[in-house]
């Protein structure tokens, strides 16, 4: 860790990890779980208060 000084940073990337990391996403794990996530659509007209 670098701090309260200007410093030159070098890292290795491996690009092949980003495409790993995708397969990663779970579209249905937490999403599916009520106790977790939840969403409301509120359809009523918005009153216009002036």
């Amino acid at each position: 860790m670098v701090y309260r000084r200007e410093e030159i940073l070098v890292a290795d990337l491996d690009l092949t990890e980003i495409v790993k990391s995708r397969l990663d996403f779970d579209v249905n794990g937490h999403y599916a779980r009520p106790d977790v996530f939840q969403v409301e659509v509120n359809r009523r007209e918005k009153k216009n208060v002036n």
